[in-house]
């Protein structure tokens, strides 16, 4: 008889599932969600901000290795000019019409022509691993570039067409600052949302051997349980009210950063602009100056041969006219960096 009053608890078994429905959490939710739309948004404008500072690299990098293309070129014409001269003074030393210290201020700029084309050179392939560097291709690649070849540099191209509200909504570094700032008012929902009043619906089902369902029974049974959960903060010391306020500073900051980054881009888009402007007057110039300088060095070297012009005055035009023609190659440079630079202020430098 008593021992029916004894019970195996030994072995016990249990289990129990709760699923919880958030009904109204404070806007929690809704701030979350749209704190993760915000930072796939500002992930996107990143990557944007470093391909179009990885493409002003590279093209940096092309009209630099161009530039030293066009000069190479250049000092070669200046070798063959000073060298044609060092023959022909060289002759005239042996003829007697022409003294020994002429011949050794031209050996001077002949010697100066060619560590000028060596550096040029060097220059030249120091210039070309970098750029293989930066677009990813093997370093000791020899790359040909589309413009190293051609005669000119054609500076019309490539034009910038936006303004500064161009500038204000496709700046990358512009639209990151606007997304810190509406996450902060949405971290400002969420940090408000913590000491408001909960509701969350509740559910679950509760499993055990031996139950007591039915009298005292070794086998598995369980049962069902639903619920309302309400949650009504009612005093935490200010809490809520300092860390909401201490969020919505954050958010003035960011709004702050903002206003000066947008001051700055429309300064930084006025300034590519002048410099553009400048350069194109600087090419007008410098085309120019190498129409006078040729013209100054072939009157020089008909003079010179016909014995009314100094050696001296034959190397100085030669001088003008490679200083001439080396402001020629990088005013064209200079435009081509300077409508770089503008498309990259108003954000359109894209590939």
């Amino acid at each position: 008889m008593t021992e029916a009053f004894r019970t195996d608890t030994r072995n016990i078994f249990a289990a129990s599932v709760m699923v919880t429905q958030p009904i109204y959490m404070g806007g929690a939710i809704t701030a979350a969600n749209r704190l993760a739309d915000i930072s796939e948004r500002m992930a996107a404008n990143d990557r944007t901000s470093q391909i179009q500072s990885t493409l002003y690299d590279i093209d940096k990098a092309y009209w630099t290795v161009v530039s030293l293309k066009h000069k190479k070129r250049l000092a070669d014409s200046y070798l063959k000019l000073v060298s044609k001269l060092d023959d022909d003074v060289s002759k005239m030393i042996k003829q007697g019409v022409a003294t020994r210290a002429d011949g050794l201020k031209v050996s001077v700029k002949v010697n100066e022509a060619e560590m000028t084309l060596m550096q040029v050179d060097n220059g030249l392939s120091l210039s070309k691993m970098l750029l293989c560097q930066l677009c990813g291709l093997p370093m000791t690649g020899d790359i040909i570039l589309a413009d190293e070849d051609s005669k000119t540099i054609d500076t019309t191209g490539d034009m910038a067409t936006g303004n500064v509200q161009t500038a204000m909504d496709k700046r990358p570094e512009l639209l990151m600052l606007q997304d810190m700032v509406d996450m902060s008012k949405q971290t400002v929902r969420l940090t408000r949302a913590a000491f408001m009043p909960q509701v969350a619906l509740t559910g679950g089902y509760l499993l055990s051997n031996p139950n007591v369902f039915n009298g005292y029974e070794k086998k598995f049974a369980g049962v069902w349980n639903i619920g309302v959960m309400v949650r009504i903060p009612v005093w935490n010391w200010m809490e809520g009210a300092y860390k909401v306020r201490a969020t919505k500073g954050a958010t003035a900051i960011a709004q702050l950063e903002l206003t000066d980054a947008r001051e700055k881009v429309e300064l930084q888009v006025t300034q590519n602009r002048y410099k553009l402007n400048e350069a194109h007057k600087r090419l007008a110039i410098a085309t120019k100056s190498i129409e006078r300088a040729e013209e100054n060095l072939r009157c020089a070297v008909l003079g010179f041969k016909e014995g009314v012009m100094q050696t001296t005055d034959v190397m100085e035009a030669q001088t003008a006219w490679l200083q001439a023609q080396t402001q020629k190659i990088d005013a064209e440079i200079d435009v081509k960096l300077s409508q770089v630079s503008l498309r990259k202020a108003l954000g359109e430098l894209t590939y």
